[in-house]
């Protein structure tokens, strides 16, 4: 009895320290933390009386003695319904507070049972000096601790937001020089072209996030004629809230979207389907029908996101240029500014083919006026029919998109098709190469033609290298010097 009774008081106080040290852990850990709160469902532990019990634990397993005696001298070890103990998965603090009541039960049977005698006190207070040492680290790591987790919570940033960064820096070498224009001049020397960007992502009940985005770059201007690079924007580095929008669910299948600036067109979809929209360097991966006859990206306006099914999305947005330009006669729903709908619905099951059909209304009240990205576009309406397609096999993929657009003096066609590999030689790497034919941006052009293959490289989770190659023809009539290649290395970080 007296060692059993010695094991219960020493395992008294390590259980305490492990209690405070698993306290403090966890506040660190979740002190800062905007991920989702989970409501776990109870579990009622149940008492075992012999480890053979546990189906999941086996002789050979390295604590299966330290099991054994638990169980066999002190009786205080519970296994989950099923009869597993899952002693590989993490211990959550309501699992310690159940096993750790029952252990103390049985000390407290023990001590009430027996009573202490004197040798034995003597034999606890020798313990007791013996590793007063070890004692005395455990209580100054739990006290640091303490002051680091205080510490965290004073000076965190917000325990609703999450502050988010993304650089881009690429660079651009012609390989010939190359005349875009009226659009965008002639290209014949190296240009780099940089953008930054910070998105304070906030959450109010664990679904719904406030992005507010903040955005400098240089500008968008090398591949002006084929709308540019993916990842530009900005001018002369001057600092704008590029997206201010607020998205929240609507029960369990319909997310709602309100944005006061950044959203129009494809950016209220669930997806654009082709995957080299995102890797590729160059904008017209995007696909371009989305932007062609739009509107500017500083449009105010809202989108649902209605889940009829896990597989069968429908996207609806609406957005206004003018909105938001603070003259309380021109409104949001003003039919004398320019704004655009757009319906799209998708086919987006967990097997390889995912399909997405598209009409969008766009109105423009100038004629062929300049969109936010330099590049004309009709004025009057624009009506875009598009249908998109991927096919992704694992390792490897096939996409395209196919858009008929009528706008005031003329009608168009543009599509893209592509494949890639996805994990060559480094996982998490795409090498892709797609073209196509882009949107005829205005009658005085024909219609680019564009092709670009590119090699994705993820260094790790803060750094990728894309290199590419872009050949394009800038569908500038009677003007061959309009054709051209350049070689493009895009560094993206992370933060």
């Amino acid at each position: 009895m007296s060692k059993l009774l010695w094991k219960a008081l020493l395992a008294a106080p390590a259980a305490g320290v492990a209690f405070a040290v698993s306290s403090v852990a966890v506040a660190a850990e979740t002190a800062p933390n905007l991920s989702l709160t989970v409501q776990a469902e109870p579990v009622q532990l149940a008492q075992i009386t012999s480890v053979s019990e546990l189906t999941d634990v086996s002789p050979s397993d390295w604590a299966f003695q330290a099991l054994q005696s638990l169980v066999d001298n002190y009786g205080c070890i519970q296994g989950y319904p099923d009869r597993t103990f899952r002693g590989s998965r993490a211990l959550t603090r309501f699992e310690f507070a159940a096993g750790l009541n029952a252990c103390l039960d049985v000390m407290a049977v023990l001590i009430s049972q027996s009573g202490i005698p004197p040798e034995e006190l003597a034999a606890i207070r020798r313990l007791q000096e013996e590793f007063q040492a070890e004692l005395a680290t455990l209580r100054g790591r739990v006290d640091a601790l303490e002051a680091e987790t205080a510490t965290l919570r004073a000076q965190q940033f917000s325990t609703t937001t999450k502050l988010r960064g993304q650089a881009d820096g690429t660079l651009i070498a012609p390989f010939n020089s190359v005349n875009t224009a009226p659009i965008g001049g002639v290209e014949d020397s190296f240009s780099f072209e940089g953008r930054a960007r910070l998105n304070f992502d906030s959450s109010f009940t664990g679904q719904d996030r406030l992005r507010i985005r903040l955005q400098a770059g240089s500008g968008n201007r090398a591949l002006r004629a084929w709308n540019g690079l993916a990842n530009s924007g900005g001018a002369d580095y001057d600092v704008t809230v590029d997206d201010f929008f607020y998205r929240f669910p609507v029960g369990n299948r319909v997310t709602a979207t309100l944005s006061a600036r950044g959203l129009q067109g494809g950016d209220w979809v669930t997806s654009t389907i082709v995957p080299f929209d995102g890797p590729a360097v160059a904008d017209a991966s995007g696909p371009l029908f989305y932007d062609a006859g739009g509107i500017s990206s500083n449009a105010v306006g809202g989108g649902v996101n209605i889940a009829f099914t896990d597989s069968v999305v429908l996207d609806l947005g609406y957005s206004s240029a003018y909105g938001n330009a603070g003259n309380p006669a021109v409104g949001v729903f003003d039919s004398t500014t320019p704004q655009s709908v757009i319906a799209q619905l998708n086919f987006v099951p967990e097997g390889p083919f995912n399909a997405a059909i598209v009409y969008m209304l766009n109105n423009r009240s100038s004629t062929f006026a300049l969109n936010n990205t330099g590049l004309a576009a009709p004025g009057g309406k624009t009506n875009t029919y598009a249908g998109l397609v991927s096919l992704d096999f694992g390792r490897f993929f096939v996409a395209g998109h196919g858009a008929y657009q009528d706008f005031q003096g003329g009608s168009d066609f543009s599509w893209t098709a592509g494949a890639g590999l996805n994990d060559l030689f480094l996982e998490g790497s795409q090498l892709g190469v797609y073209g196509g034919q882009l949107p005829q941006l205005a009658r005085y052009r024909e219609n680019p033609w564009i092709i670009e293959g590119y090699y994705e490289i993820p260094f790790n989770q803060f750094v990728t290298l894309t290199p590419a190659v872009v050949a394009g023809d800038a569908g500038v009539a009677g003007a061959p010097d309009s054709r051209g290649i350049w070689g493009v290395i895009r560094t993206t970080f992370r933060f």
